[in-house]
């Protein structure tokens, strides 16, 4: 992709619309600071002409069979992967993600998602007996689809390709930093023919068209991904309808570091969990950012901890070397960088980088890496989303169960052990809706979601789709 990508137009009704009013949005690329596109501002207008045609559309889309539906969702794949370097190299300039990472989570997870959809299907039971009664997995309705700038097309399939394959409707309103790859996204709508007002993309801000579509009273359910103080006025708003919500918010996850480990299996643990914390600059919900580690392996962890955080170069993301990209931009760089300088304030251990940003264009922040961190520390409650990493000493497995769980959120952990039944005993004590043990390998299939303030609802395989269903029985 070379120049600037101007989008004039809105996604409305199966055709690209005016939108009603003229303000337009600014995408900023974060390595150079140089606009690189614009699309439309929508208005609470546009929203409301979305949503009249979703609903127009939904009744014809829900008698479709669930097979018919899902084939749409195999043509969108396939055209994402005909796309894929082009939305790659969009995606890296929008966010700032390196290009191979861009490649294969940024993209490969949005093709996942729209192909385990023709599968998904088969492990739900849309109509059975049940006594004298028949059950009928409806579709819920007409959906406000509300995703975040940080996996901008991840999140976007993540709602839109089992909503669809559910038989509802979609009114997609992507994030304002990065919302280009939305609009290329429509453009593949309308090419395979998905049929006119199924899935409507409106731009604009939260505060405004966010709003709109949480507020209507024509929008059946709203799934939201990000912030906790987002998600609770999205609630509210709903909550005047009595809308269903899926919401997937924030995390301060632990991983906990037991102490049967070897020095072999410690360093793996503690690489692999930096590598985790500074997972697209720290700019993951999920992401383990505080290491719970023995007390008395606390230096060592800390020499491995430094190495590893060292490791990840800071540069463009198009030059293969860079392991750490810039954040989105400058109002995230000064929140994290806010965030360093309150752990400097509140005793926590600099070990390596820091607030000061490197020289250069770009919004970087260097990787850091705290230790000594005390669970009341600013640091260990709040959710920095940037590259720092919060080392915490414990001093028995309860006293480590008790810190992973001092928390408001509860969206992942990760639990590392020499002894893998050990570990599972540790996880199932840890109130998070994923834990990963000994780094186990993700699983597109499994559900995602958390507890407490990191929201309700899950995403992805059977689980993802049962969110866009609701249950009718035929008492015969």
């Amino acid at each position: 992709m070379t120049g600037k990508m101007i989008r004039k137009a809105l996604f409305i009704d199966g055709a690209w619309a005016a939108p009603a009013g003229a303000g337009v949005i600014a995408v900023t690329d974060p390595a150079t600071e140089e606009v690189i596109g614009e699309v439309p501002e929508g208005t609470d207008a546009d929203i409301a002409a979305a949503v009249t045609a979703a609903a127009a559309a939904l009744p014809a889309w829900a008698a479709r069979s669930p097979e018919e539906r899902a084939a749409f969702c195999t043509a969108i794949a396939a055209q994402l992967t005909e796309r894929a370097d082009e939305l790659a190299e969009l995606i890296t300039r929008e966010l700032g993600m390196p290009l191979a990472s861009s490649r294969a989570i940024q993209v490969g997870g949005p093709i996942r998602t729209f192909t385990s959809m023709a599968s998904v299907i088969r492990e739900i039971a849309f109509e059975e007996e049940l006594g004298t009664s028949v059950i009928i997995q409806e579709p819920i309705g007409v959906v406000g689809a509300i995703t975040p700038w940080n996996y901008p097309l991840h999140q976007i399939a993540a709602k839109v390709a089992p909503a669809i394959t559910a038989g509802c409707t979609v009114i997609l309103k992507p994030s304002e930093v990065t919302p280009l790859n939305a609009f290329v996204l429509a453009d593949i709508l309308e090419a395979v023919g998905l049929p006119p007002g199924v899935v409507n993309v409106v731009s604009g801000y939260g505060p405004s068209a966010g709003e709109a579509l949480a507020a209507h009273p024509l929008v059946d359910m709203v799934s939201f991904t990000g912030s906790t103080r987002a998600g609770r006025r999205v609630s509210e708003l709903a909550a005047a309808t009595v809308k269903a919500t899926a919401l997937e918010l924030g995390g301060k996850s632990p991983n906990v570091l037991l102490d049967d480990l070897d020095a072999e299996q410690l360093a793996q643990a503690v690489t692999r969990g930096v590598t985790s914390c500074y997972a697209n600059s720290g700019q993951t919900c999920s992401a383990l950012t505080r290491m719970v580690v023995p007390r008395s392996r606390l230096a060592e962890v800390e020499r491995l901890a430094v190495e590893a955080a060292r490791s990840f170069t800071t540069g463009s993301p198009f030059d293969p070397a860079t392991r750490l990209g810039p954040l989105v931009s400058d109002v995230q760089r000064e929140r994290v960088r806010g965030f360093i300088a309150a752990g400097q304030a509140e005793g926590a251990r600099l070990l390596t980088g820091g607030a000061q940003p490197p020289a250069g264009r770009g919004y970087f922040v260097e990787p850091t890496v705290f230790s000594g961190v005390e669970p009341s520390m600013t640091i260990a409650q709040e959710e920095i989303f940037g590259p720092v990493l919060a080392i915490m000493p414990y001093d028995d497995e309860a006293d480590a169960v008790r810190i992973a769980n001092d928390t408001k959120y509860g969206l992942a952990a990760g639990v590392w052990s020499a002894d893998p039944q050990r570990a599972r005993g540790v996880a199932r004590q840890i109130r998070s809706g994923q834990v990963r043990i000994n780094n186990g390998a993700a699983n597109p299939l499994a559900p995602f979601g958390g507890f407490r303030q990191s929201g309700h609802g899950r995403e992805y395989g059977k689980f993802g789709l049962e969110e866009f269903l609701s249950p009718q029985s035929l008492q015969l």
